[in-house]
């Protein structure tokens, strides 16, 4: 069965070239971060605890949450910081711009907006997301997230934790399972 709006479009395509943007975008998939929380990542936050290396994630009210990093988003970030050039400067942002048209600086921050629009956006159109996927943005990254982990066996209230949640209310918003029209309970009644 075709999951995809679009019964004549197919499965969007893959992107296999290396870019600045696949760390971000990897970061985002596989961390179920917020595009604020994104852009205010520094490199001194990817830190070791407990023998894991984790974002120090600063959420919403202030609130600070350690995320463990992904093995595969580690090696992109990596591979990002020996393009890039600042892995050792330590106060420095984690994701900078590859170009600023405004005034030309690359060192401070991504802007959250510009993640949204050069990146996100970009993807989008690249593969064809942006066609298939009804209110394509950086925040939806963050609910396919926390769909894939529910997906995979993960519990709702370590998803919760994870995402930053107070009330795991919250988290089954962010739950697509259950809105797959192949999934309904229509198909599971049986006479």
């Amino acid at each position: 069965m075709n999951r995809y709006r679009n019964p004549q479009r197919s499965a969007p395509k893959k992107i296999n070239q290396p870019s600045a943007s696949h760390p971000k975008t990897q970061t985002l998939l596989y961390h179920g971060l917020r595009r604020q929380g994104l852009c205010n990542l520094k490199v001194r936050d990817v830190q070791g605890r407990s023998g894991v290396l984790h974002f120090r994630v600063f959420g919403k009210r202030g609130r600070i949450r350690y995320v463990p990093v992904d093995p595969f988003a580690l090696r992109l970030i990596d591979e990002y910081l020996e393009m890039s050039g600042h892995r050792h400067e330590r106060d420095g942002a984690l994701f900078r711009p590859v170009q600023n048209n405004r005034g030309g600086e690359t060192e401070r921050a991504l802007n959250p907006a510009s993640l949204y629009r050069n990146v996100i956006c970009y993807y989008g159109r690249l593969t064809g997301l942006d066609e298939v996927v009804s209110g394509l943005c950086v925040h939806s990254t963050r609910a396919t997230a926390a769909t894939n982990a529910l997906e995979h066996g993960a519990d709702i209230a370590k998803v919760q934790e994870w995402l930053g949640h107070e009330n795991v209310s919250t988290t089954r918003l962010y739950d697509r399972r259950c809105s797959r029209p192949e999934e309904s309970s229509s198909f599971k009644v049986s006479y």
